[in-house]
Parts: C-alpha cells; sequence; structure tokens
C-alpha cells in the first residue's frame, strides 16, 4: 500500500517542479491515475469526494479573506496608517528601515506578498534613494516583515498546512502566535539594526535635522474608491473579525463572510459598486481555492486509501528511535532553507502529510511538525525563495539582483526563524 503513495509524491513532486504542469492539475490528476492503476477502483471518486469534503471549509475561508482584506485596502483603510509612518520615518535611517518592516507587516495583512511589494516598496524607496541608502536593506527588511507575517491563519502556508492535515485553520494556528510575535518584535530590532548601520556608513546626522515628510500619491481610481470616513469603522470591523477568527467562537469561514459582507454593505451600499470590489479581488481568490478543492482531491485519496498510513508506518522505521522527539526541532531548522528547493505546495501537501503521520507513529504529536515548518518554509523563506514570483517582483522594485539579495538577507530570514523556534520550545510547542 505504501508503494502506490510513494509513486503519487514523487510524481507530484517532480511534476510541480518542472513547471510543465500546473498544480491544479498535478494535484487532481496524479493521484487518480495512480488509485485507479493501483486497483481502488471506482472507490477512487469516493475518496477524492471526501477530501474536498473536509477541505471546503477552509477554500471558502480563504476565499472571503481575500476579498475582506482587499475591499478594506479598496476603501482606505490602510491609507492613514501607511502616511503616519512616512510622516514619522523622515530622514532618518533607522525610523526609514523599521517604517519599512513596520509597513510590510501591516499591508501583508492582506496575506499577498505582491500587494505588500507594490504598495511598500514604492511608498520606502524614493526615502532610500534620497539619502543613497543601500536597497538591499530596504529588499530584506520588507522580506522579513511580509515573510513573518506570512504565517496569519489566512496566509497560504498555514491554510495549506491545514489543508494537509485536516485541521482546523486557527487550531493551528493559536500556538504559534507568540512565537510570530516573538519573531516580529526580532525583525523590527533587525531594521533597527539595519538602519543604524546605514547611518553610521552614511555618516548621516539626525539631531537637529527635520527632515522631509514623503506624501504617498493616489491615483484618481484610487481616491473614488477610498471611504476615508469610514476608517475608525474598517479598524474595528478589522480587529472584531480576527479576534472572532481567533478565538475559535463560530467556524473561520463565518468570520471573513460576515466580516466581508459587513464591509462591502457599509462601504459600498451600491450594488454596482459591490459586484466590481468582488470582481476585482475573485480571480486572485478562486485560483487558490481551487488549487486548495485540487489539495482536498490528493489528501482525500491518499488518507481514505491508507497509503498514508502505509507510507508513515515505513517512514517511521527509517527514524532512529533516539532521534523521534527532535524531529520537530531539526524540521524548523532546516524549514527557512527548505523555501530555496520546494515551493509550498510540494511541501505542504506532499511532504507534510507524510512527515505528520510518521511523527505520529513515533508518538509525536502531528501539528507539531506542521508548527516546525510553518516558522519558515514559505513564511520567513518566500521573500528569498526562486520558486515564487512575488521574490521577483520584490527585486526588480528594489532594482536588486537576486543573488545579491538572497546573499544579503538569508542569515537574518533564518535568524528569525531560530528566534521563533527558540520560543516555540521554551513554549512546549514541540520539544526540543
Amino acid at each position: 500500500m505504501a508503494f502506490p503513495g510513494v509513486v503519487i509524491i514523487l510524481l507530484l513532486l517532480g511534476l510541480i517542479l518542472s513547471k510543465k504542469v500546473s498544480a491544479l492539475a498535478a494535484l487532481t490528476c496524479v493521484p487518480i491515475v495512480v488509485a485507479l492503476l493501483a486497483g481502488f477502483g471506482l472507490d477512487t471518486f469516493s475518496f477524492a469526494v471526501e477530501g474536498i469534503k473536509n477541505i471546503a471549509p477552509v477554500a471558502a475561508m480563504f476565499i472571503f479573506a481575500i476579498i475582506f482584506f482587499g475591499v478594506l485596502m479598496d476603501a482606505g483603510m490602510f491609507d492613514p496608517i501607511i502616511n503616519r509612518i512616512l510622516r514619522m520615518v523622515k530622514n532618518h535611517p533607522a525610523r526609514i528601515t523599521m517604517g519599512a518592516a513596520l509597513l510590510a507587516m501591516i499591508v501583508h495583512l492582506d496575506g499577498s506578498g505582491a500587494v505588500t511589494f507594490l504598495i511598500t516598496i514604492p511608498a520606502i524607496l524614493p526615502l532610500f534613494e534620497k539619502l543613497n541608502m543601500d536597497k538591499r536593506v530596504l529588499a530584506a527588511v520588507v522580506a522579513l516583515g511580509a515573510g513573518t507575517m506570512n504565517m496569519v491563519p489566512w496566509g497560504g502556508p498555514t491554510i495549506r498546512a491545514a489543508t494537509a492535515l485536516g485541521v482546523e485553520v486557527t487550531d493551528l494556528y493559536r500556538p504559534i502566535m507568540i512565537p510570530q510575535i516573538a519573531g516580529l518584535i526580532f525583525v523590527l530590532l533587525v531594521a533597527y539594526y539595519l538602519g543604524k548601520r546605514e547611518q553610521k556608513r552614511l555618516g548621516i546626522k539626525t539631531k537637529g535635522q527635520p527632515g522631509k515628510t514623503f506624501i504617498r500619491e493616489l491615483t484618481e481610481d484610487e481616491k473614488a474608491m477610498r471611504r476615508p470616513k469610514l476608517f475608525w469603522f474598517n479598524i474595528f470591523l478589522t480587529i472584531a473579525t480576527i479576534v472572532v477568527l481567533i478565538s475559535g467562537i463560530i467556524p473561520p469561514v463565518m468570520a471573513f463572510m460576515i466580516g466581508t459582507i459587513l464591509a462591502l454593505m457599509i462601504n459600498y451600499p451600491r450594488l454596482k459598486e459591490q459586484r466590481e470590489r468582488v470582481d476585482a479581488h475573485s480571480k486572485a481568490a478562486i485560483l487558490m481555492a481551487s488549487i486548495l478543492l485540487a489539495a482536498g482531491v490528493f489528501t482525500g485519496i491518499l488518507k481514505e486509501s491508507g497509503m498514508i498510513s502505509a507510507m508513515a508506518g515505513e517512514a517511521a522505521e527509517l527514524i532512529p528511535q533516539r532521534l523521534g522527539q527532535h524531529v520537530p526541532a531539526i524540521l524548523s531548522v532546516i524549514s527557512m532553507p527548505l523555501s530555496f528547493f520546494l515551493d509550498p505546495d510540494s511541501y505542504y501537501f506532499g511532504f507534510l502529510p507524510v512527515m505528520a503521520a510518521a511523527g505520529s507513529e513515533l508518538g509525536l504529536n502531528p501539528l507539531s511538525l506542521a508548527h516546525a515548518s510553518l516558522l519558515g518554509q514559505m513564511t520567513t523563506g518566500f521573500p528569498l525563495s526562486p520558486l515564487t514570483p512575488a521574490t521577483f517582483l520584490l527585486i526588480g522594485l528594489t532594482k536588486i539582483d537576486l543573488a545579491d539579495h538572497q546573499r544579503f538577507t538569508f542569515k537574518y530570514a533564518f535568524l528569525t526563524t531560530l528566534v521563533m523556534a527558540i520560543v516555540s520550545v521554551i513554549l512546549g510547542i514541540f520539544p526540543l
């Protein structure tokens, strides 16, 4: 029973990494074809449907999360925050780098790396160019801020991990919330350090210097969508939605569904405006939701057919018993570098389920392996990985080479993951 599962995993990894087949096609077709050839017959499709049923709430949550944050961004909820940060940083290098990191964290609430980079870099880059600051520093602090924020419950890695293990996304996220906060604080400290280093390198004296405030210009279309009078309502709605989501009072999908409806109705009362806002963000939402549903087919067939259990048993026998309890800690350390070799679909849908099941055989909590993975794999690692398009957008906007960006930023991203791993061990999230 393990052999067909291994074939599915290897084919999936090969096809996705070769970029000759889409993740949607690979996740759907590979397990179906192999299961049919392995003799499971029409039961294969029952397995697939069972997987889709388990994944449907997560896919729905992701759809409404994207629309929710997209609508709030259109309404201008982030504008006063961005402008406030720009007013505060002025010409002080340490403030500029910390402001860039903080801005990336705030904007990345919507979970999109591309949107984060498109808003943050153009807002901060003029300050770097005016002071002749190293643009690698800008790319680094923005990457660290966005990467660490990518652990949020509606972020791609967390949703993929929850989907792969068949657990509620909030149950998966809650234990790593404090390590994430520790990581964000560490990122701000790194940003301060890099800013001070730039200030020293350039010989800039900030004491007594008034500095100039840069203003972010909006297009006419952006101005037409803004709802400045509803800023505080939108802030309250965002906080309330996130609190309800993390508390688990109601299912996550309902938290974002209700939040999205309220955001649309209050900010854009006319039906035509509501349709336009939904249309503007539906492409990204449907693309990811389709991949999640395809992952439901994949995980459903592997789990219901017994392949996962069989592979886990084989894998558990290969891991020395004395190393068993250390697997999550080891995985947390290598999770960030693995972003360079495995894209999120390959890792979370192909690698993680087998590791989690093997960990269970060794007496580990399967969720501990997901927690370890989320500390680096396509979180702190995604803005450096050549496997993510957003990385190329980041280096394009900052006008630096990929190799320079990776060499400069890697150590800080790796240290951020290590800080979160240490906090996780201290809190007992997984053993050392």
